[in-house]
Order: C-alpha cells, then sequence, then structure tokens
C-alpha cells in the first residue's frame, strides 16, 4: 500500500481508538502475562492499552502487532524480543509513551510515525536497551540519551521494495551518550542530533544526512561517513576521525566544524 493512504488509514483507526477505553486494566494484563511463558506468548496483538501503567513488566516475547499505547507508561519494562510490527508505535498512538530504561533488544518497530509536537508528547527512550532492534520511525527531538543502540538497523532496507525510501528520522534527537556502535543508520535523517560523547565505532552512516548534528567527544573509529552530508557537523575532539571511512566522498566535508 503507498505511504500516504497506509499513513491516513493509521491515523483514522488511531483517531476512533482513542474514543473508547482500554481493553484491559494495568491488573488484567499483569494476570496475563503472569501465566505465560516464553514458548506460548500471550497475543495482546491490536488491543488498546493506552494510559495503563505496564511499567516493570516481563512482557515475554508478546505479541504487540497493533496495539495501541498511547500514553502508556513501561518504564524499565521487559520487551526483549517481543513483536512490535506496527504496534502503537503507529501514529499518534505513540505520544506520550515511556520506555525509560526498557529493554526492547531484537524487538520490530516498523513503520512508526510519532506524531508528538511537545517534549511531554513524545517517547522517551532514554536509557533503553535497543540493541539489535529493527526501527523505521519518525522521532524527531526524542530523548535517546544513554540509550544502547549498538548494531540497530534504522536505515533503509534496500532491499525491501515495500518499505520503499522509509527511513529513520532522529532530527534534533538527544542521542548524547548513547551505544551506536556497528548501528545501520544508512540514509538516517539526523540533522542537528545531540551526538556528543556517543560510540558511533563502526557505525553506517552511508548518505546519513548530519548537518548541523554536534559530535563532539564522539568515537567514530570505523564509522563509513560514505556520501554523508557534513554542513556544519561538530566534529570537536571526537575519537578516531582518522580511522572513518568515506570521509573523502562526504558531501559538504569542507563546512564540518573540526
Amino acid at each position: 500500500m503507498p505511504l500516504i493512504p497506509q499513513l491516513l488509514a493509521i491515523f483514522a483507526v488511531g483517531a476512533s481508538s482513542l474514543c473508547h477505553a482500554a481493553d484491559f486494566t494495568a491488573a488484567q494484563v499483569r494476570d496475563l502475562l503472569a501465566t505465560a511463558d516464553r514458548n506460548t506468548p500471550v497475543d495482546l496483538a491490536g488491543k488498546d492499552l493506552s494510559d495503563l501503567d505496564l511499567n516493570d513488566i516481563d512482557f515475554k516475547r508478546a505479541n504487540l502487532s497493533g496495539a495501541n499505547l498511547f500514553g502508556a507508561r513501561l518504564v524499565s519494562s521487559n520487551l526483549a524480543g517481543a513483536k512490535l510490527v506496527r504496534a502503537n508505535l503507529n501514529g499518534a498512538w505513540l505520544m506520550g509513551t515511556k520506555f525509560a530504561g526498557a529493554d526492547l533488544s531484537g524487538s520490530t518497530m516498523l513503520g512508526l510515525v510519532i506524531l508528538g509536537g511537545t517534549v511531554k508528547e513524545k517517547p522517551n527512550f532514554a536509557g533503553a536497551n535497543l540493541s539489535g532492534v529493527r526501527l523505521i520511525a519518525d522521532l524527531p527531538g526524542t530523548d535517546l540519551r544513554g540509550a544502547d543502540l549498538s548494531r540497530s538497523k534504522l536505515g533503509v532496507d534496500i532491499r525491501n521494495q515495500g518499505m520503499g525510501q522509509m527511513r529513520t528520522d532522529l532530527s534534533g534527537a538527544n542521542l548524547a551518550g548513547a551505544d551506536l556502535h556497528e548501528a545501520d543508520l544508512n540514509r538516517a535523517l539526523l540533522m542537528f542530533a545531540d551526538l556528543k560523547g556517543a560510540n558511533l565505532k563502526g557505525a553506517n552512516l552511508f548518505r546519513a544526512k548530519l548537518s548541523g548534528a554536534d559530535l563532539t567527544g564522539a568515537d567514530v573509529a570505523g564509522a563509513d561517513f560514505t556520501e554523508a552530508d557534513l554542513e556544519g557537523t561538530v566534529f570537536r575532539d571526537v575519537k578516531g576521525l582518522d580511522a572513518t571511512k568515506g570521509m573523502d566522498t562526504a558531501t559538504n566535508r569542507d563546512k564540518a566544524i573540526y
């Protein structure tokens, strides 16, 4: 389905869901998960879990595809390996969702569009474990301070024609101190992102948009900057700059700040 009609359909469903109460109480969700194990995960696909306090819960690889998590609190919850494809994590439904300190390692979150305009409306991933995650989302200005995004896949998958050129938007995101070593950020939007002190060792930044991004004190050894846009990118006190790849092909490299 083309992107725009698909998003309009998502928004229509999301708007409709906001008019109804959640399908479960937080206590009912906890009871369901208490009887599950990792071999027989709970199916919460398409369920409305909006505004629930789901902090410190082990979701045991539950199926949350299409679930409405608008305003839900998942601080320090374990969502490692959970199925989150178009789980809400879609459209406006992720506005205000709290993932700070949560474990989302190995999860799949595709086709995500976050509409939150204010800081309070944006999802919070500060200190979250997102290692190995597959993520396509609009996350401008999102708090990802100290998050573990090592070996994550946030770039364009050119083999997946259905996804086309959808890419992760981290423009203006706070990634200070984040672990992005060996992360795939090809073609990602990182304009004016705060990457101070981030670990970008071995990261794939092919054609990434880094104009205005601040990499002060970051470690970029082995990172691939082939055809990346470096206009106004701050490289003060970075480590491993001489050990990067593709810097000679980066655009606007003469306009970077060293």
